[in-house]
């Protein structure tokens, strides 16, 4: 069995789409819709920068997107054909709602443009934070939250793999949970560089803001289920997953579980679509498996080959 993944915020980079788009109009004609639905030349800032604007997450969110659906369709397979589940971290959610047909392009750019705005505003600059704590578990990294929070918000929000966790919350407890990480189990913990603190209860606006943007939406049922970030199961209901888009702007994006379930679903092949950050993730958590990142025309070419 194989699974198709979508990265998440943090795989963006300058330059991303260029060669894809040159060497393939499927991936042009995504970029293209990108930029009319969003009325922005988003591929443009993808191909050249500034790198301070395209990590901005009302931007970040909708390329990452682009790139991964372009990947796919310049790779020209039939989703439900090749793969028997999808997943996607965090806003790769949405990516791989698109692929699976659950809402188009265009939709799928305006509800993370939507998305990236209101959890940059739900907190004020400088207010919030996030860590990723190394060496950690998941149940390490909630005593070290909850040791740290003293009042204010610390909380886990990304279940990210065995050795990796990440929490988010109040900047002056994210920074206690940073000092008392190491004294806790852990090997050691990094502030990111992050300007919202995402995937915590302080992102209850933003939640709010995705609430009424997907209720002007009609989802349909996607082509093949995915493994969803707040229940670590496979859903195809649209009322859920309209639900679960919500949920996870505040709720711990429970990847290592996801992953975990699939493989023990019988899912020996991963496959990442448009990065190569979750990859080496599925090896700690499921390392019998096969895990292969398609990013580059030179990528599909070889994956072609390979995924019969």
């Amino acid at each position: 069995m194989r699974a198709f993944l979508f990265p998440g915020q943090g795989s963006q980079s300058v330059g991303m789409g260029k060669a894809l788009s040159q060497a393939s109009a499927a991936a042009r004609d995504v970029f293209a819709e990108v930029d009319e639905a969003l009325s922005q030349k988003l591929s443009a800032l993808m191909a050249e920068g500034p790198e301070d604007t395209l990590k901005l997450t009302e931007n970040a969110q909708p390329a990452i997107m682009a790139n991964a659906v372009a990947v796919l369709r310049a790779w020209g397979i039939d989703l439900a054909d090749k793969a028997d589940f999808v997943a996607g971290h965090s806003l790769g959610e949405y990516s791989a709602f698109c692929a699976a047909g659950t809402f188009d392009i265009a939709t799928a750019a305006k509800l993370l443009k939507r998305r990236g705005q209101a959890m940059q505003a739900a907190v004020p600059v400088g207010v919030g934070a996030m860590a990723a704590l190394l060496g950690a578990d998941v149940e390490m990294a909630r005593r070290i939250a909850a040791a740290a929070a003293e009042g204010e918000v610390c909380e886990v929000a990304n279940d990210n793999d065995p050795s990796q966790v990440v929490i988010s919350g109040h900047k002056d407890a994210i920074d206690r949970a940073i000092a008392l990480a190491k004294d806790m189990g852990a090997k050691r913990a990094v502030a990111l560089p992050v300007s919202a603190p995402f995937h915590c209860s302080l992102m209850k606006p933003a939640a709010d803001a995705m609430a009424e943007a997907l209720a002007g939406v009609t989802l349909s049922a996607p082509s093949v289920p995915l493994y969803a970030n707040v229940t670590a199961q496979a859903t195809s209901d649209p009322d859920a997953i309209a639900r679960q888009l919500v949920e996870q702007v505040t709720g711990m994006v429970r990847w290592r579980e996801s992953i975990a379930n699939m493989a023990a679903a019988g899912v020996g092949e991963f496959v990442e679509l448009g990065g190569k950050v979750l990859a080496p993730m599925v090896k700690r958590i499921a390392p019998d498996a096969t895990v292969v990142s398609v990013v580059t025309i030179e990528d599909i070419e070889t994956a072609s080959k390979e995924i019969a």
